[in-house]
């Protein structure tokens, strides 16, 4: 009598796909954060583009677009509602309502370390049974990753 293999048994194991863990622990990281930060009313993507506009002084929309890789249609709500916590403002060009340049408020400053302790301590928790070493090893993986597969913009979701 002779045996048919079954499709699956043609299948590589699920768990030995790097991608499957890098998907697995990128989800529990992330998720932790997202949770985190909903506790301060904030989402990852808010918390992106205030760091992103904390390393400016000011920032048109586009810019910010650009580098984070979100469509500018995305960065104008992120604005809207970061505008209308008081975290930043936006200034008008005179005699053109389409330009706007974005700056942080007083109150936004205010918000990055506390947002950012939220971010460290995330990281601190999924990472601490990596010791120093490890942690430089993994982190120099990744990059190399992204450099490699041109992995561009910062993860906003």
């Amino acid at each position: 009598m002779e045996t048919t293999a079954t499709p699956a048994q043609h299948l590589s194991d699920l768990e030995s796909h790097l991608g499957y863990w890098l998907r697995r622990v990128s989800n529990a990281v992330s998720g932790g954060f997202s949770r985190a930060l909903q506790a301060k009313q904030t989402s990852v993507a808010e918390w992106v583009l205030l760091r992103e506009l904390s390393k400016r002084d000011r920032a048109a929309p586009g810019e910010l677009a650009a580098t984070v890789g979100l469509t500018r249609g995305a960065v104008s709500k992120i604005v809207d509602k970061l505008e209308a916590k008081g975290w930043i403002q936006t200034e008008g060009k005179e005699g053109d309502s389409r330009f706007r340049v974005l700056s942080l408020t007083r109150a936004g400053f205010r918000s990055l370390p506390v947002l950012a302790k939220i971010a460290d301590q995330n990281d601190e928790s999924f990472f601490e049974c990596l010791n120093t070493r490890e942690k430089k090893i993994l982190r120099d993986l990744l990059i190399k990753l992204a450099e490699h597969n041109r992995i561009h913009g910062a993860p906003t979701d």
